[in-house]
């Protein structure tokens, strides 16, 4: 099982490999019972938003991780990728606006995304 470190850093990678836009880390466990931590990111079209969840349950599942439920794929407008400790929200541009969860969550502490990549190997 992975850390919500692990976690949190594998999705966020894979959601940049697919050109995510404003990645965005927040920790929740302390304002909410339903998870530790959001991961919320954007895509600018239907496409890219579906892309950007199956580049993530690709990658979670390498690391013999399954997530518990996903909503919202057909629609391909809000994707939540539930994963226990970790709530994954991947909207198209527009829906995310609209719903603003960074306003909702503001009391939230930001995570570096940045931090999250893996340390560069030394050597190499």
């Amino acid at each position: 099982m992975l850390s919500i470190e692990e976690k949190t850093r594998i999705c966020a990678l894979a959601a940049d490999s697919r050109k995510a836009n404003d990645i965005l880390v927040l920790d929740v466990g302390p304002l909410s019972s339903i998870a530790d931590r959001f991961l919320i990111c954007s895509g600018s079209s239907d496409r890219q938003v579906r892309a950007i969840a199956d580049a993530i349950r690709e990658e979670l599942s390498k690391q013999g991780e399954k997530p518990l439920a996903v909503e919202g794929y057909d629609q391909g407008t809000w994707i939540l990728i539930d994963c226990a400790d970790l709530i994954l929200h991947v909207f198209d541009d527009e829906t995310r606006e609209f719903y603003d969860l960074e306003h909702l969550w503001h009391q939230a502490a930001k995570i570096d995304v940045a931090g999250l990549s893996p340390a560069p190997v030394a050597g190499g």
